[in-house]
């Protein structure tokens, strides 16, 4: 029988957790300084284990909850790399050196943001490639040469087929959401392309779970990895309030209005189980005078970002998503994750609970359930490990509407 990936692979010692501060990780000042520019000043147990291991070259396994900061774990020190080896005129070599495979258009918009936000004092140019958008500007920003390239792994085989991007010069691979890549049945085209990139290299996956699949992933392409582990896997976050409101399911929107008018509601983030679901829920938070929109697969690339923008910037103080919106999006501030629907997977309530209490803030987590969804909600728990309280509404309980 083949060992477990904990029995075959190093895991980070203790001790290469010491540092405890940015200063201490071997960050240049160049990073450090943007860094602060930032607002950061104390790295986050992913960051601290994950950077002076990847500034080693070493390849590495980082299992962490969202929110943890683990972005900035492989930004940071693939933009040292790309610093300390550029070449006389800051330029480097014309073909990209660095290549992060992200799962969706918003989370790789979001990794590029924060190439941006901590290259700042650099000279690297990274560059966003996903779908939803005119391929003719990528294809001219990678003809003019890039440093690091941020993709979604259909988006980017269009580019390898078109020949506007070759990585004869690629030193650093990054998988993000690697278990999320592989939800959305992209093993195919990440195998096209790691195919094409150097077979010596350094090799980062990061991923909330280690699934099976996940392990074979990391078999298959890194080597001699250390795993850095954060928190206990399918772990629910523990700056985040759980509570369960057993509600009629033809009450649930009547419940979520009546939630959001007597609440500190500020940014809530509610999850519907299908696309039609958000529109409708959309239309009736509006008739009862809220500022909502939805998000999902049908939505324009152009739509889900002014959506998102609406959202960050709290001109929308409800955003309606499916499932597309649980994993990958860094968005600061959100008091409130609803599940408007009850998961049918119960590892997808992590993840979508992972939306608030982020970064150390605290948030709170409401899932709405139903008498058919008692049974997934009871999955959940055993999941996570913990009861999560039942809160009743006088005229929504189930119990009490049934005895009216």
């Amino acid at each position: 029988m083949n060992p477990t990936i904990e029995e075959s692979l190093e895991e980070a010692s203790p001790a290469e957790a010491v540092p405890s501060n940015f200063a201490d990780l071997g960050l240049a000042p160049a990073f450090l300084d943007a860094v602060r520019d930032a607002g950061y000043t104390t790295p986050t147990p992913i960051q601290l284990q994950a950077i002076p291991l990847a500034l080693k070259g070493r390849d590495l396994i980082g299992l962490a909850q969202t929110g943890t900061g683990k972005t900035a774990a492989f930004t940071l020190p693939i933009l040292q790399r790309l610093a300390q080896d550029a070449a006389p005129n800051g330029r480097g070599p014309r073909g990209p050196r660095a290549l992060v495979l992200t799962p969706t258009r918003e989370l790789a918009a979001q990794v590029d943001e924060s190439f941006a936000k901590y290259g700042k004092h650099t000279k690297a140019k990274a560059l966003a490639v996903y779908g939803g958008v005119a391929l003719d500007p990528q294809e001219r920003a990678l003809r003019r040469g890039v440093d690091v390239v941020i993709a979604t792994p259909g988006r980017l085989l269009d580019h390898l087929e078109r020949g506007t991007v070759k990585f004869d010069d690629l030193e650093v691979l990054v998988l993000d959401e690697a278990d999320r890549m592989l939800d959305m049945g992209f093993a195919p085209q990440i195998n096209r392309v790691v195919a094409q990139v150097p077979k010596y290299r350094q090799t980062m996956l990061f991923s909330a779970t280690m699934l099976p699949e996940v392990e074979a992933l990391a078999r298959r392409y890194l080597r001699r990895p250390v795993v850095v582990q954060v928190g206990r896997r399918s772990e629910a976050a523990n700056t985040v309030t759980h509570a369960v409101y057993p509600v009629p399911r033809d009450r649930k929107s009547a419940l979520l209005v009546e939630l959001l008018s007597h609440s500190d509601m500020d940014s809530v983030l509610v999850f519907t189980r299908t696309k039609h679901g958000a529109d409708r829920l959309v239309r009736h938070l509006e008739r009862a005078g809220m500022l909502a929109t939805a998000m999902h697969a049908d939505k324009t690339q152009s739509q889900r970002t002014r959506a998102l923008e609406g959202f960050r910037e709290g001109t929308i103080r409800v955003l309606v998503a499916t499932d597309i919106a649980q994993r990958g999006l860094d968005i600061s501030g959100i008091s409130h994750v609803i599940n408007y629907d009850v998961p049918q997977q119960p590892e997808d309530y992590v993840h979508r609970i992972g939306r608030t209490g982020r970064a150390a803030q605290t948030g709170d987590a409401y899932t709405f359930m139903s008498t058919d969804e008692i049974a997934m909600v009871r999955t959940i728990e055993r999941l996570i490990g913990q009861p999560i309280p039942r809160i009743s509404v006088p005229g929504y309980d189930f119990g009490t509407v049934a005895a009216d």
